[in-house]
């Protein structure tokens, strides 16, 4: 999955998650815009992970999602969770809250977002990806019980310790995270 902007869970806002989600609109020099045309193939993919739990993906879907979300918008969180835990911790209160707000704000609402578990090198393969789907889920969960945003417009996955932030540093606690793709193939109307 691509590189985003990263950011502490005490400092980021809800104005930040929205302009690193929101779809880029095209540059125009004239009155006509020329807005690249949807790719077909992604959408109908990006749909069909739609009310699917993360377990049931396959690596092979799991590949595709994080091909896709390379060139999209996206943002880094760092949300902590209880320590060998799926139970988000107190500190990352502030940062779920700003990405439900985000999230709920119309210039992003009704998009498809993944919701991206991530882990440091610390741990076996498989352990690390159970892991991270459960911090994934536990965000989504979080999401939908507090703010009310529908469950078939996030799709989580996990990825565990195979897609670090920083892949020369795989221990490094920055691999920790959460990361928000909006996969999209709109441009977002106000």
């Amino acid at each position: 999955m691509s590189v985003g902007t990263a950011f502490a869970a005490d400092d980021v806002t809800e104005d930040q998650i929205i302009k690193a989600l929101a779809p880029k609109k095209p540059l125009t020099r004239g009155l006509s815009a020329a807005t690249p045309a949807p790719n077909p193939d992604e959408g109908r993919f990006v749909s069909t992970l739609r009310n699917r739990t993360t377990r049931s993906l396959s690596s092979g879907e799991r590949e595709q999602i994080a091909a896709i979300a390379q060139d999209k918008p996206n943002i880094d969180l760092e949300i902590t969770f209880d320590y060998n835990s799926a139970k988000i911790s107190e500190r990352a209160g502030p940062a779920v809250d700003a990405l439900g707000k985000a999230l709920s704000n119309p210039e992003l609402k009704g998009s498809t977002f993944v919701v991206a578990g991530h882990t440091d090198g610390v741990g076996g393969e498989a352990y690390n990806k159970d892991l991270s789907e459960r911090r994934a889920d536990s965000i989504k969960r979080a999401l939908v019980e507090k703010f009310g945003i529908a469950g078939s417009d996030l799709v989580t996955v996990g990825y565990g310790k195979s897609k670090p932030k920083d892949p020369a540093a795989p221990l490094d606690p920055s691999n920790r995270r959460v990361q928000v793709v909006n996969m999209a193939n709109k441009t977002a109307s106000k």
